[in-house]
C-alpha cells in the first residue's frame, strides 16, 4: 500500500438547503453520518450549520427568507481504501437519496489530508488553502499547550506505567483534543490571519 493510499482522508461536502427543508435535511443526514460510524476506518463526522461559518454572507436566512442555506458535511476516513467502501456503500447510497430531495444546486466537494481539514476555508473551492508555516504555527500553539497541560495533569498518574503505554496514551489524547476542540477554536480565532491575501 503506497504512503498516499495510508493517508487520512477527510470529505468536505457543501449543500444548499432551501430554509422549508432543513428539518428534514438534518434527520437525513443524522442518518447519514450515523451510518457512516459503522463503517471500517471511520474516525469522525460533523455538520457545520450555516451560522457556524466564518464565511461573510453565510449565516442563517431571517425569518420568512427562500434563500438556500449553506450546509457543509465532513466525513474522515483512515485512507483512501475505507473512504471508497463507504462512498460506494449501498447504506450511503440510501441515506443520499433520502438528502437529495432537500437539497438545491449540485455539491461542492473538496478533499484534505490530515488536520488540513481545520485549515481549509468554507469555501475552499475558490480559496486556497493557507502557507504551510501558517499551518505548522497553529498546529504547533494548539500541540504545545495541549502536551504541556497532559504532561502536568495526566502523566503524573502514569508515573508507574511503562514508557510505551504512558506515550500511546498521552498522544491519542493530544490527538483527540486537538481535532475536536483546540484546532477548531484555533482556525476560527485565527480566521482572518491564516486566509489573509498573500
Amino acid at each position: 500500500m503506497s504512503d498516499a493510499s495510508r493517508r487520512v482522508v477527510t470529505v468536505l461536502i457543501a449543500r444548499r438547503v432551501a430554509p422549508a427543508s432543513v428539518a428534514a435535511f438534518e434527520v437525513a443526514i443524522q442518518g447519514m453520518l450515523a451510518a457512516a460510524e459503522g463503517f471500517a476506518g471511520h474516525l469522525g463526522g460533523q455538520v457545520i450549520r450555516p451560522g457556524d461559518s466564518d464565511t461573510p454572507g453565510e449565516s442563517l436566512a431571517a425569518d420568512g427568507s427562500t434563500e438556500p442555506l449553506l450546509y457543509h458535511v465532513v466525513f474522515a476516513f483512515d485512507n483512501e481504501a475505507h473512504l471508497a467502501a463507504w462512498q460506494n456503500s449501498a447504506e450511503r447510497a440510501h441515506w443520499l437519496a433520502q438528502v437529495l430531495p432537500h437539497t438545491v444546486g449540485q455539491q461542492q466537494l473538496h478533499r484534505v489530508t490530515g488536520l488540513d481539514y481545520w485549515f481549509a476555508a468554507p469555501n475552499s473551492t475558490t480559496r486556497p488553502a493557507p502557507p504551510r508555516w501558517k499551518v505548522a504555527t497553529v498546529t504547533w500553539l494548539g500541540i504545545f499547550p495541549t502536551v504541556l497541560l497532559l504532561f502536568l495533569t495526566i502523566a503524573p498518574l502514569m508515573a508507574d506505567w511503562y514508557l510505551v503505554p504512558r506515550v500511546m496514551v498521552i498522544t491519542v489524547l493530544v490527538v483527540l483534543i486537538m481535532t475536536w476542540v483546540v484546532a477548531p477554536r484555533l482556525t476560527r480565532w485565527l480566521h482572518s490571519w491564516l486566509h489573509a491575501k498573500r
